[in-house]
């Protein structure tokens, strides 16, 4: 249960109190209860201090973007969650806010008998704020710990600002923290101590669902203050089942294809994990350790550090798997790699100097259509696959890799500013992608705008200098029509 001391950090001064009733594990973003090291941190206390664990993991409804979507995903995995807890001697508190500030309250009455309290060190959305803000109130240490990837936040010292700089520098570093893994399941073989009954006006005042999602009853959200058009995703599965599903399928039937069939417009050979490792419900060490079984793999396989931020040939591996782990490693935690180190990692300024200044220079050319906010989220635009990739997104919460692509640009040379263009992809990837408000979510959007690349001639009206794409090369290269008809209108 020892976890790296590089992905644990203090968010206060308060002291731990021996003489607490219990450990509190503050679940919020590594929403799981496998491969999770913040859980190995909160059973490392509980054998230390002779604890029992108690989890608390709420779902508010007043974040920006709060919907049916977003709600039934999460809620399908604290399900998953009860389930798994069932029948073990951790007290497992799920908590869905009825009305917005109904739960204010709830952890620092939890906290106030806790020996430590221990949550997830997430670096996007509201997280690091309320994190910051709860830790100022608990009378009890609060720590955070870092599950977010294979690389601990902490192990760079600098924002990186391409991909080849970052991957040289995992090339360099990384090996040492493949060895560093959480545990799959932390309660087995773990004689944990019963958790001592929570006072009735607690569960009174914030009624926990843990039993019924344990049973299968899932509440109803039409009660819920969300955005009920944002529907959930049929077919889609939440959670840590959902999870596991996934990687399976991904693991035994689509990993061989991945390099030839990733953009594939019919049975696209993508892993589909996003969301799931958006909201904590899958583990990249999960993944990364299935693949390593299944391919007779070891760390020990590594090249070194001789490759020079090469995308193939460090890990060792096939070509399909290097692909796919240059995606799921480098590009997913370069994202995560500037959203911990720049607290405006979503905002305009954060682009690169020269694609801020030939984004100026070129903000006065005509453009050939300008859409609103509306038009564009209705896709009635006058290009079809543009159409198609929005339609996609608000019907299933995602968008084809490459037409995500072609989404954005787009975006950009029909709006009127590039600032206008930015704010149009981060409320509709916000609103609608179940992996939006994700720091690789950002990298993407903000990928359409310069981060992460560079400068491109010849030099272009409203482009400038960042990298253009079009719709004609983009029907040039795929075999557009089944998608087409699919997302048609």
């Amino acid at each position: 249960m020892s976890v790296p001391e590089l992905r644990v950090s203090h968010a206060n001064d308060a002291p731990i109190r021996a003489e607490g009733d219990y450990v509190l594990y503050w679940m919020i973003a590594q929403r799981r209860v496998r491969w999770n090291f913040a859980l190995d941190r909160a059973v490392h206390h509980c054998r230390s201090l002779g604890k029992p664990l108690v989890i608390l993991e709420p779902l508010r409804v007043g974040y920006p973007w709060a919907s049916a979507r977003m709600h039934r995903f999460v809620i399908e995995g604290m399900a998953s969650n009860a389930r798994r807890l069932a029948g073990t001697n951790v007290r497992y508190y799920a908590y869905v806010e009825p009305e917005a500030g109904a739960g204010k309250g709830l952890l620092e009455t939890l906290a106030g008998r806790a020996s430590v309290v221990v949550t997830d060190d997430y670096p996007a959305f509201f997280l690091p704020r309320m994190v910051s803000a709860a830790a100022a109130r608990l009378p009890v240490r609060l720590e955070k710990v870092d599950s977010n990837g294979l690389l601990p936040l902490r192990a760079a010292d600098k924002i990186y600002k391409r991909a080849v700089d970052f991957r040289r520098f995992l090339q360099k570093t990384l090996a040492p923290h493949l060895g560093e893994l959480p545990a799959e399941d932390p309660l087995v073989a773990v004689d944990l101590p019963s958790p001592p009954e929570l006072p009735p006006e607690v569960l009174t005042r914030w009624p926990s669902l843990a039993p019924s999602l344990a049973a299968g009853d899932l509440p109803d959200l039409g009660a819920l203050p969300i955005d009920a058009s944002v529907a959930p995703v049929a077919g889609v599965l939440g959670g840590g089942d959902g999870g596991d599903a996934l990687v399976e399928r991904f693991l035994d039937r689509r990993l061989h294809r991945y390099g030839e069939d990733r953009n594939a417009v019919v049975d696209r050979a993508t892993s589909e994990l996003s969301a799931h490792l958006h909201f904590g419900h899958t583990s990249t060490h999960q993944v990364l350790v299935g693949l390593a079984k299944r391919r007779g793999w070891d760390p020990g396989q590594v090249a070194g550090v001789g490759q020079r931020g090469a995308r193939l040939g460090w890990w060792g591996l096939d070509e399909a798997s290097e692909g796919f782990l240059d995606e799921l490693v480098t590009w997913r935690e370069l994202g995560f790699n500037m959203a911990w180190q720049d607290d405006g990692y979503d905002r305009y300024g954060s682009l690169p100097e020269w694609a801020r200044r030939t984004l100026e220079e070129h903000e006065g050319d005509p453009r050939p259509e300008v859409y609103d906010l509306g038009t564009f989220e209705a896709a009635e635009t006058h290009d079809e696959i543009w159409n198609a990739a929005q339609r996609e997104l608000v019907r299933d919460g995602r968008i084809h890799n490459y037409l995500r692509m072609l989404w954005g640009k787009k975006i950009l040379e029909w709006s009127a500013t590039p600032r206008d263009a930015l704010a149009t992809m981060i409320e509709l990837n916000n609103k609608y992608a179940l992996d939006g408000r994700d720091p690789n979510s950002y990298s993407g959007i903000f990928w359409c705008l310069g981060r992460y690349d560079r400068a491109w001639g010849p030099e272009r009206p409203i482009f400038g200098k960042v990298r253009f794409m079009s719709s004609d090369s983009t029907r040039r290269k795929m075999k557009l029509a089944p998608y087409l008809e699919a997302y048609g209108a």
